[in-house]
């Protein structure tokens, strides 16, 4: 039989509150590239890594027509995040859920951007 003690019950459950508390909604403000976003929380503009994609770089052929297809699809919407914690940059690494149950992420993907 498995013995927990209080202290490791605890962990486990704050540890679970503090990812569910990383989620959160707010409006894109900006469109850095075909993979990365800013959202606003808290007031303050939060740079998003879209999770499980990579677009082409700024110096890559098409990653202009990949932004113009994120912009189109995300810029100035309500958007739900899924996250999965930082990148080595600071940026919150997440999946884009918009309000009409559109996902970014894997729309970007669909339509041959990343």
């Amino acid at each position: 039989m498995l013995l927990l003690s209080v202290s490791t019950v605890c962990f486990f459950i704050s540890s679970f509150a503090a990812v569910l508390a990383s989620d959160f909604i707010g409006p894109v403000v900006s469109i850095l590239d075909g993979d990365t976003l800013e959202i606003l929380h808290n007031h303050h503009p939060e740079r998003i890594r879209l999770s499980g994609i990579d677009c082409p770089e700024k110096d890559q052929a098409y990653a202009q027509k990949a932004k113009h297809a994120a912009s189109t699809l995300a810029f100035g919407k309500e958007a739900k995040l899924q996250t999965f914690g930082k990148d080595k940059y600071g940026r919150t690494i997440a999946d884009v859920l918009l309000s009409d149950g559109t996902n970014v992420n894997h729309t970007l993907v669909e339509e041959g951007w990343c």
